[in-house]
């Protein structure tokens, strides 16, 4: 089964016609502005019971929220049309002008009910048991015990309403101008070559020919150097920003808003952060075999993405999905139903165009609607994973859909686990169909390389913006030196000396958004990972009877706590051990991917 392509013989090698259609997520609005209104409306009645909400009975109380919701899908929708026209093309400043004012009135609305959280967190316990024990709080009962979990970090409402309406012109305004600078961003390959997206560079590092490899990585140095210091500046405030809500709300450290949020104690995060350090040892075992089979001494940075294949790894976008779909259908018809809505409705938005967004997401939008996937194609075999990735998320929002506007959304602890499960059936999908040695080396070893990336890498990430936040903290603004020290030193204590660090890669820190805008996102997506590996690993064992409780998770958005969650699929979150034995299965991988190399004739 070949999946390399001729890019001449391959008219959709870019996806170039793959694009998403916005105009259903207005519905019968004339535009953002009109739905806006309609919340603001909705906010006026809801206005109206201040004072009230923690003396209510359980049926006024689920018609408030009710119309809480109504007002969440008209905002929702608002803003996703505008957000997702500006992914697009955030050099657009119509689109930038659209999106802002959506913002800039949903913040002036949310700061009139801001009394909702504050009159909640001072309802009587007596009371919320008796309003929960009631049938009608299903649909919000999660949402509102969450919210009953932020009292010791809530102020007064005077203090609360000031900072919601000064939100939009404080970090939401810095995250923006970050994303237009980076996607700004043009890499030059040399004298008289023309320009490409950082994205469409980025993809270069999976070249077989190490001086390619090595050329792009200089060259993305170079692009990134002129707007360092501003996006410096801007992770500085940031960092100040943070610091100062953390304090106002009493957090204990910089990443427990996070954990709060994603329905996780600091020390379960602690230990998850410590478990993928104890065996950084994997990671390491791995870049000194890799460097054996590329046939060099040593690894540098600009190596770790290489392709191990026999030749430059280009898919076009109709076999890709083919792949997908043929994946997703192997495990399950329904699925696979909904993945093909995505690829055929106007459901994704797939090649790289100039201002457009660097990286993929998937957009969950409304209930009332469908997500939105965002993609950066560059026909590369990462790219299949990425798409069977963002679909996982798609037909989990889609799912999860039935939970209504409150629960739709896991925490970002489970957020990343249909998301991964589904790379993982692809790439399990792929093996089943691959005879040749080598193609089942390439491919045991890119899924080797995705976990690598998602457990230790991103460890190592949140590791970085540990030490930044304190540093911000303790001593002051961090110099774009400093940064970079912080950046080469927490990537050097994952990779070992079996990767060189290189000089040029102390600045590649600063075209990650996750660390703009979700501060402490990226420990999820170790999370994810290994649950999402520990969730395959019941599918292997149980075959097709695993999959109604899957299903059964993915339906369940966040309505109910990540350990109840887990525990649909047998998983035992509260366990100590968990993450190591989604750890040992990380060490399978290596271990596969190594007699791999050695039954293709790579290793001696």
């Amino acid at each position: 089964m070949a999946l390399i392509h001729d890019p001449e013989s391959d008219p959709d090698l870019m996806a170039s016609e793959v694009s998403w259609d916005l105009s259903p997520l207005l519905g019968d609005a004339a535009d953002a502005s009109d739905l806006v209104a309609q919340a603001e409306a909705i906010g006026v009645e809801l206005l109206a019971h201040r004072g009230r909400l923690a003396q209510m009975q359980p049926a006024e109380m689920a018609q408030f929220m009710g119309r809480l919701a109504d007002l969440h899908e008209c905002l929702g929708r608002a803003h996703s049309a505008t957000s997702l026209a500006f992914a697009t093309d955030t050099a657009d400043p119509a689109r930038g002008a659209a999106m802002q004012a959506v913002n800039e009135r949903a913040s002036a609305l949310w700061a009139t009910l801001v009394f909702v959280e504050v009159e909640w967190a001072a309802a009587d316990d007596a009371h919320v048991e008796r309003l929960f024990a009631d049938p009608s709080s299903t649909p919000f009962r999660h949402h509102l015990e969450q919210l009953r979990r932020a009292r010791p970090h809530l102020l007064s409402e005077p203090e609360e309403t000031v900072l919601a309406e000064t939100s939009v012109a404080a970090a939401a305004a810095w995250v923006r101008l970050f994303e237009e600078q980076t996607a700004a961003i043009e890499v030059h390959s040399g004298p008289g070559e023309g320009a490409t997206s950082l994205m469409s560079a980025l993809a270069q590092l999976a070249h077989p020919d190490r001086r390619v490899r090595a050329a792009t990585a200089a060259s993305v140095t170079e692009a990134l150097a002129p707007g360092l210091r501003t996006r410096a500046y801007i992770y500085n405030t940031l960092l100040l920003d943070k610091s100062i809500s953390d304090r106002l709300r009493r957090y204990a450290t910089w990443a427990s808003s996070r954990n709060l949020a994603n329905e996780a104690s600091d020390a379960s995060v602690e230990a998850l952060v410590e478990a993928v350090v104890a065996r950084y040892d994997l990671p390491q075992r791995w870049y000194r075999t890799k460097a054996q089979v590329l046939g060099v001494d040593h690894l540098a940075d600009y190596d770790r993405m290489a392709s191990v294949g026999a030749g430059e790894q280009r898919i076009g976008w109709s076999e890709a999905t083919r792949v997908v779909r043929d994946a997703y259908g192997s495990f399950s018809g329904e699925l696979a139903d909904i993945v093909g809505r995505f690829l055929d409705e106007g459901w994704i938005d797939a090649p790289v165009r100039p201002g457009k967004r660097g990286g993929a997401f998937c957009a969950y939008t409304v209930p009332s609607h469908h997500p939105y996937v965002l993609l950066n194609w560059t026909a590369s075999h990462r790219d299949v994973s990425t798409l069977a990735h963002e679909l996982g998320h798609g037909v989990h929002g889609y799912l999860a859909r039935e939970q209504g506007v409150f629960h739709q959304s896991t925490p970002l602890t489970l957020a990343e686990t249909a998301s991964v499960f589904g790379e993982t059936v692809t790439t399990g999908r792929l093996l089943s169909l691959l005879e040749d040695p080598q193609e089942r080396f390439a491919l045991l070893a890119a899924s080797l390389e995705d976990s690598i990336a998602t457990v230790f890498r991103q460890v190592a990430m949140f590791r970085f913006e540990q030490g930044c936040h304190t540093e911000r903290r303790q001593v002051g603004e961090l110099s774009v030196g400093r940064l970079g020290e912080l950046w080469a030193s927490t990537q050097t204590e994952m990779l070992g000396d079996a990767v060189e660090v290189t000089d040029g890669y102390r600045s590649w820190w600063s075209y990650i958004p996750h660390f703009i805008a979700t501060p402490g996102y990226v420990y999820a997506y170790a999370y994810g990972q290994l649950l999402a590996l520990s969730v395959y690993a019941q599918y292997q064992r149980q075959g097709d009877a695993f999959v109604p409780a899957y299903l059964e998770l993915l339906r369940a958005g966040g309505s109910r706590s990540p350990e109840e969650l887990a525990r649909i699929v047998g998983c035992d979150l509260s366990d100590p051990g968990f993450w190591d034995g989604g750890l040992r299965i990380v060490e399978q991988q290596l271990d596969a991917a190594v007699e791999a190399a050695r039954q293709a004739g790579r290793l001696v």
